[in-house]
């Protein structure tokens, strides 16, 4: 899944989340560092909700309020909810019911045994159904999403490479000369950057955009937002990403580039949903934007998120001067079965290399290049699938219960 809508929901929690959240450190504590796990490029923090069940939450800057995806868990400590809610798509047909629970302790384990963080009087929206299915489009266990209560609380560093998160008490982080510093709006309790980026030489902008931890694409650019947002003529409709209502399409491309201060990256993948995709209802927002960046471009950076003082700050790491690639191999796939070990194709992008070798929607795939998928994890997967343009890949696939054997080369559609 490139694209992980989880700013989802077009009504605000607002009489629940009044109450004052209760995240802290522990006595005389400055910070706190915590293990991070990280899934098509979001972040995946372990979570102990009353003490007693631990759970996986994505941290998502695009939450207002955190969500608990799979209502069993609640169910299994006996939550009291106090409001039922239903969530309507497009033309107001029902999606889904949710409920509202209060009240809840929230803590998180430090990184080899320290202390981490310990939250109390939370507010939880639990979706009676689990429509999301995240943990089937990341391939592991996550339960939840985790926002703004944390943002609002601590200065969070995401260090991408080192797998590790750190909360600073406000005021208490330093950055070194290597961070670029950028001012940051919150609005709506969710972070926007202004920044240069360029179309094509005759399109150059300063757009408004969401730095959305919770996404995992690269640029994403809404093209009724500003009439110089053209989507290139080399492009390729695909499907962008799923959200309750269902499937978000669009079209993808590459941009000139998108500046942050003195960091420019060039030949931008970029997504442009269509005007009639899930994404206005389920994005919506009371606040003006052009688009956002997610994962892809967040991840070649140390990232620090100063929502008290309004600030950014990025450091460039390893990984910055990787190239963008679309899918290189045209497939998407979800992870099924109780060990998530079952990879089934649920879409095959047109012309794409697997489309050429024949691959059809509602194959599994037995293996790459001779590896038993058993043995991998989706993120291992995609990468094998990912690899390098011109890169022959050797699949077997079962369908109706026989196996095949197929041969793609990986290629870039754009």
């Amino acid at each position: 899944m490139r694209l992980l809508l989880s700013a989802l929901l077009a009504f605000s929690v607002s009489a629940a989340c009044a109450q004052t959240l209760g995240f802290s450190l522990p006595p005389g504590q400055k910070r706190a560092d915590i293990p991070i796990q990280i899934h098509n490029n979001l972040v995946v923090v372990s979570v102990t909700l009353n003490g007693t069940l631990p759970l996986k939450f994505i941290v998502d800057t695009g939450v207002r309020t955190a969500i608990l995806t799979q209502k069993m868990f609640s169910d299994i400590l006996e939550l009291k909810y106090t409001r039922k809610y239903t969530i309507a798509g497009p033309g107001g047909n029902k999606l889904v019911d949710a409920f509202i629970t209060n009240n809840v302790s929230i803590s998180m384990p430090g990184l080899n045994g320290t202390l981490g963080i310990e939250g109390k009087g939370h507010t939880l929206l639990v979706l009676e159904q689990d429509l999301l299915e995240l943990r089937n489009y990341l391939g592991a266990d996550v339960h939840g999403i985790l926002g703004y209560e944390l943002f609002s609380r601590f200065i969070v560093r995401i260090d991408y490479k080192r797998k590790v998160m750190t909360l600073f008490a406000p005021g208490k982080f330093h950055p070194s000369k290597k961070f670029q510093e950028l001012p940051m709006l919150i609005e709506d309790t969710k972070p926007f950057i202004l920044t240069p980026i360029s179309i094509d030489p005759d399109n150059i902008l300063t757009a408004k955009l969401l730095v959305d931890t919770g996404a995992s694409h690269s640029l994403l650019l809404e093209p009724t937002s500003d009439k110089r947002i053209i989507v290139p003529q080399n492009r390729v409709s695909t499907v962008l990403g799923r959200a309750l209502g269902g499937v978000i399409t669009g079209k993808t491309g590459r941009i000139q580039s998108v500046e942050f201060g003195k960091f420019k990256l060039p030949n931008v993948i970029t997504h442009f949903p269509d005007s009639n995709s899930y994404l206005d209802t389920l994005k919506h927002s009371i606040t003006f934007r052009n688009g956002s960046i997610g994962g892809e471009i967040l991840s070649r950076f140390t990232v620090v998120l100063n929502f008290p003082q309004g600030k950014l700050y990025l450091k460039k790491n390893n990984d910055f001067k990787k190239p963008f690639f679309l899918n290189l191999s045209g497939l998407e796939m979800k992870a099924k079965g109780a060990r998530l070990d079952v990879y089934e194709v649920i879409d095959v992008r047109d012309l794409s290399p697997a489309q050429q070798a024949g691959v059809l929607r509602g194959d599994l795939i037995i293996s790459v290049n001779g590896i038993a998928t058993k043995d991998l994890r989706l993120n291992q997967l995609n990468a094998l699938l990912n690899s390098a343009p011109g890169k022959r890949v050797r699949l077997e696939i079962e369908r109706n219960k026989a196996h095949q054997k197929l041969e793609l080369k990986l290629q870039s559609q754009i």
